[in-house]
């Protein structure tokens, strides 16, 4: 007879972490919906979430180690995949220096809470610095600004959407993408319901995007040009007066930030932006004149070639304004804890590495992406020879993905943790089978928990709600059993491995994987909270609310910079700063050149959705094109198109789309999976990786974050020189090497 539960949780596959009800019967996953009672979420969550099940149940799901040879893959035991990997972490270690081992930490890491603990903790163990994430693809930028001017890189505003009167989004589309960091259900009804208490959305976008023709007035820009349109208003802010006094009191560096804004005349930037100059006055002014505004930004400025200065000229806007730390401004969140001040004594996430290749200064403890394959591919001291990758799948995400695979092709040890054989995984020697966000007890990740980033603020606790499969086990474990095969002990304590290792054998129960008692460990961290038990949390079933965020407890209280003030001139943002008039000239040379924008549709998130039918039908992954341009190129609707730069050529159909400004050209990210060899769905798939076309190394990407530039650079596009290849993920025919 069917055995029907029905259970509370929340979703873990973005910042929104939606509340969610599902029924299982006889242990498997039948439906999941929208938890109506939740207390924050309140019955929406997108269609991702609903079906994610779906994705954890395919046929493809790694449940048992793997181990390559060659090209044959073949199932191990845990004892002799540990062994095996033990043996050669060792060895390289040994011959080569801790450092000579190097793990990428990707997106799907971060949004539970142990996971990336222990994976730091891991390579804390092998007295490793060799970090790298997914953070230089989408977001260092925010964390390095955020360091220089508040003193710690998690110092994150996040515009007061209950209370906002005026909100200006550039480079953002959270209806599709939700909101950088900050944990915002429907994001579509916050936006409306600004307008309907008379409040003003402006959403800049060289694309008129699915968030613009939700609500808002849409305002074109030309892509990779959002460092002029920030220049300009905030000159035309400060022309107009603030208040110098009160800055004055929280913050330095006005006048500095003065004298860099002065030569950045709306008309002037005009001539790269394409905004109409009284059209830029008109947004500062509603700015300025609102009881409440702040400007909002996201991936389409963070990954552009100025993605920092940018951040900083918002951020400065945002303070001088008076906005910053006020109720319908910008708001800095209470986690359950102040992670800010903890950071600041302890020195987590604020370590001064500097990268072999290139000398970037380390961001959030980690290296920039972009260089990894310099790193491996580069002999001498520090050489990368062994790599782990847990939670994500850099050959996707990462610029000029075709050298990053040859580069990964060279290592000694490449070891993946997933639920999947994806494209990374399948040039690995062994891939480690994990539990899925439904298969684990959780709360919910660092950013709402420790930093508030919430619209509402809350805590929630789910159980596990189903078995781990096979003998799939949880990150946290692994990374315990990682550091014993290894010889060395969690972050380096003797201490830490003994007493996780005991209470894994205490746990043990017989017909299941050895694993953490993962409830009491959470509860650890609630209870060293002030924040009850985690069975306490868990019975509250629709999560429970915590203080609203009020403003007005930041600025003078909580910023860490040695001196108490936000630092608006920081020495390393103004040196940077020095190359704007070079990239004025360069934008201006540029003027009628194509230039290429990513986007994301709403059933794919990054590259993990492809795998089931539904998120992956035909003709999702094309190239958006202006009907004037293609025009101009020679393209009709429906034609094979050649998509080139000094990096590389990707192949793919042309679809017109008049929403995009003339002049770009657009085309989604995280497909190109015919490489994958354990995704029997995503495989099929015709998409192309667009990120073949990013250029990586020390050059191509951005000193202050060490971001690569994946949006707003310049292509040339044409009609394709020949067919299609739907079996490579550029579309272009492989070429045999020799």
């Amino acid at each position: 007879m069917a055995k029907t539960e029905t259970h509370t949780t929340f979703c873990r596959i973005c910042e929104s972490l939606c509340g969610l009800v599902v029924e299982t019967e006889n242990g498997r996953i039948v439906k999941v919906r929208a938890d109506d009672d939740h207390v924050a979420t309140r019955g929406f969550s997108c269609p991702k979430g609903l079906r994610q099940h779906e994705i954890y149940a395919s046929p493809d799901r790694l449940l048992a180690p793997e181990k390559r040879t060659g090209e044959r893959w073949d199932r191990l035991g845990w004892d002799q995949a540990l062994r095996e990997i033990g043996a050669k972490v060792r060895q390289i270690r040994g011959d080569h220096g801790p450092d000579s081992i190097a793990m990428y930490v990707g997106t799907a890491a971060g949004f539970g809470v142990l996971h990336p603990v222990f994976a730091q903790g891991f390579m804390t163990g092998l007295g490793s610095r060799s970090m790298y994430s997914s953070s230089t693809q989408d977001c260092a930028n925010k964390f390095a600004v955020a360091r220089e001017l508040y003193g710690f890189p998690f110092t994150q505003p996040f515009p007061d959407l209950e209370r906002i009167r005026c909100l200006v989004i550039v480079g953002a589309n959270p209806v599709i993408s939700k909101w950088s960091f900050l944990q915002v259900p429907n994001p579509a009804r916050a936006l409306q319901a600004i307008e309907a208490r008379g409040g003003r959305v402006f959403v800049v976008d060289p694309r008129r995007t699915e968030t613009a023709r939700a609500a808002g007035e849409h305002v074109f820009i030309r892509p990779d040009t959002d460092v002029f349109f920030y220049l300009s208003f905030l000159r035309e802010l400060l022309a107009g007066g603030i208040d110098d006094a009160r800055v004055g009191r929280f913050a330095k560096g006005l006048e500095a930030v003065r004298e860099l804004c002065a030569p950045w005349t709306p008309e002037r930037t005009a001539e790269v932006t394409r905004i109409p100059p009284d059209r830029l006055r008109e947004m500062v002014e509603a700015f300025r004149t609102a009881d409440g505004a702040a400007l909002y930004s996201s991936t389409g400025v963070n990954m552009g070639s100025n993605g920092s200065l940018a951040f900083w000229l918002q951020e400065v806007a945002n303070c001088v304004s008076g906005n910053l730390d006020r109720p319908g401004g910008t708001l800095v969140g209470h986690g359950v804890i102040d992670f800010a001040a903890f950071g600041k004594k302890t020195g987590t996430l604020m370590r001064n590495d500097r990268s072999r290749i290139g000398n970037f200064l380390s961001v959030n403890d980690g290296f920039p992406g972009g260089i990894l394959a310099d790193e491996i591919l580069t002999p001498g001291d520090r050489q990368v020879r062994a790599l782990f990758v847990t939670g994500g799948n850099p050959l996707i995400t990462m610029a000029n993905a075709g050298r990053l695979r040859k580069a990964f092709e060279k290592l000694e040890l490449l070891v993946t943790l997933d639920l999947f054989r994806n494209e990374t995984g399948s040039v690995a020697h062994y891939v480690l089978p994990c539990t899925s966000p439904l298969e684990r007890p959780d709360l919910p990740f660092i950013f709402p928990l420790m930093l508030g980033l919430q619209e509402r603020p809350y805590l929630q606790a789910t159980d596990a709600l189903l078995p781990p499969p096979g003998d799939v086990r949880d990150e946290a474990t692994i990374y315990v059993d990682l550091c014993r095969a290894s010889g060395v002990s969690l972050f380096g304590s003797r201490v830490a491995q003994g007493v996780l290792g005991a209470m894994k054998r205490l746990s043990a129960r017989p017909g299941t994987q050895p694993a953490l008692p993962q409830k009491l460990l959470l509860s650890a961290i609630l209870r060293a909270t002030r924040q009850g038990s985690f069975r306490a949390l868990l019975r509250e079933r629709h999560g429970r609310l915590r203080e609203p965020n009020r403003g007005g407890d930041f600025l003078g209280s909580r910023v860490v910079t040695d001196d108490r003030l936000v630092d608006l001139a920081p020495p390393r943002l103004l040196e940077q700063a020095r190359k704007v008039e070079g990239d004025f000239e360069r934008e201006k040379g540029r003027r009628d050149q194509l230039k290429l924008v990513t986007r994301r549709a709403v059933g794919t998130h990054n590259s993990w959705t492809h795998n089931i039918p539904a998120f992956a039908a035909p003709g999702t992954n094309l190239l958006y094109l202006h009907p004037d341009d293609a025009a101009r190129v020679g393209l009709v609707d429906g034609a094979l198109a050649d998509v080139s730069t000094r990096v590389a050529t990707v192949r793919l159909p042309v679809k017109f789309h008049p929403d995009l400004m003339p002049g770009t050209v657009a085309l989604p990210h995280g497909w190109g999976h015919q490489h994958a060899t354990g995704l029997s769905v995503a495989s099929r798939t015709t998409g192309v990786n667009v990120n073949l076309l990013a250029a990586d190394g020390p050059d191509g990407i951005e000193r202050v974050s060490g971001m690569a530039h994946l949006t707003g650079f310049p292509v040339e596009v044409r009609p394709a020189a020949g067919p299609l290849d739907p079996r490579n993920w550029s579309g272009v025919p492989m070429v045999p090497e020799g």
